[in-house]
């Protein structure tokens, strides 16, 4: 009996031949050993996520690329501003790396309390990022991990008997509470000559006042230490939002009278887009850190590179979750460009990233 001709034309239909350039999918072959380099780098044609984690290995490599070609001479901003503005790009070009791509690393409070801590610190104290964003979180945590540690936990730890305890839980990380009473007693005398310096003529921002917290700390493992001693600027439009803002808090109290100028931080943050020849965003993350990095780079029409890692989706509408197209349709990423979002959990993904990108750049002559 023949097979009914209609079931047959459904499950044989003819393919067409696939386009030129189509790239067969291939895994790693552990028949040949292991060898990570070569594991990472099979990643590109494995498919799913991994092809999206090769993607964005292509991309941080574009961008360093672009980084290292020399700098050309200036020619004023992008954009009309005006004598403002050339007196702007001045005060930028004494204040940050000259590199001919500004790469932006942003990332939330998490990233600081996990082990990728010591990842940033990596990338700050080898000059290889130019601009950091962070939360409040993002600051303090590499603060107090400098004072004391943070120990691995449990995600099924009660949160009833860990508060009796005083010991405070993020995600499957314990902090002892102590080690913000210790927080406490290092920052308050800090905030102490601040206020006397700013009685003296200082104008405090947030970014000068990380900047201040990172001299002071004085700790090599710390990432605000190396952002201090080389020079980058870190923005945390939200400093107060965290045990900084506690203590700020308390110190209006006993000392009261600090302020910190948010409008010339946002003047900075904006102005090192606006100013730059090109621009890379790698952003670990998503809300205040992703929208802040993405909005300056709006007053240039648009990073050049982008990369973004997180778990958010997009149904809701969040910014977190948004694919970079929506950004492009801002204006926050070149309509030229070839952004990537990796959907993973960035504790896995942005070491390995690391690993293929920036840990290859010779960073002898930064030392």
């Amino acid at each position: 009996m023949a097979v009914p001709q209609a079931a047959q034309d459904a499950v044989l239909q003819a393919s067409q031949p696939m386009p030129e350039g189509s790239v067969p999918v291939q895994g790693y072959d552990f028949n040949k050993g292991v060898n990570y380099h070569e594991l990472l780098q099979s990643f590109r044609t494995t498919g799913f996520q991994a092809t999206g984690f090769g993607m964005a290995v292509e991309e941080v490599q574009k961008m360093l690329a672009k980084r290292a070609e020399p700098l050309p001479e200036p020619e004023g901003a992008s954009g009309e501003l005006g004598p403002a503005g050339a007196a702007e790009a001045a005060v930028l070009a004494e204040r940050k790396p000259k590199t001919n791509c500004t790469i932006y690393l942003g990332f939330t409070s998490n990233m600081i309390s996990s082990g990728v801590r010591d990842t940033i610190r990596y990338l700050v104290q080898h000059k290889l990022v130019d601009v950091v964003v962070t939360t409040a979180g993002g600051i303090e945590e590499d603060f107090i991990r400098c004072l004391a540690p943070t120990y691995l936990g449990d995600w099924s730890l009660k949160g009833a008997e860990l508060r009796d305890k005083g010991i405070n839980r993020i995600g499957n990380l314990l902090v002892p509470n102590q080690n913000y009473c210790l927080f406490e007693d290092w920052i308050m005398p800090i905030l102490d000559t601040m206020v006397e310096e700013q009685k003296a003529g200082t104008q405090w921002t947030p970014s000068k006042m990380i900047n201040r917290l990172g001299k002071e700390i004085n700790n090599e493992e710390s990432v605000y230490y190396w952002a201090w001693k080389n020079d980058i600027p870190v923005f945390s439009p939200a400093l107060t939002d965290g045990s900084i803002g506690d203590m700020l808090y308390f110190h209006s109290y006993k000392n009261p009278g600090l302020v910190l100028d948010i409008v010339a931080d946002i003047r900075g943050m904006n102005s090192s887009a606006v100013f730059s020849k090109h621009t890379g965003m790698v952003i670990l993350g998503g809300g205040l850190v992703k929208h802040h990095i993405c909005n300056a780079n709006l007053m240039r029409n648009g990073a050049d590179y982008s990369v973004f890692i997180n778990t958010a989706q997009e149904f809701d509408g969040s910014d977190a979750g948004a694919r970079p197209d929506e950004a492009v349709s801002w204006g926050k990423i070149k309509k030229t460009a070839t952004p990537v979002k990796v959907c993973g959990e960035a504790s896995i993904i942005f070491p390995l990233l690391v690993a293929e990108t920036f840990a290859q750049v010779d960073v002898s002559k930064s030392a």
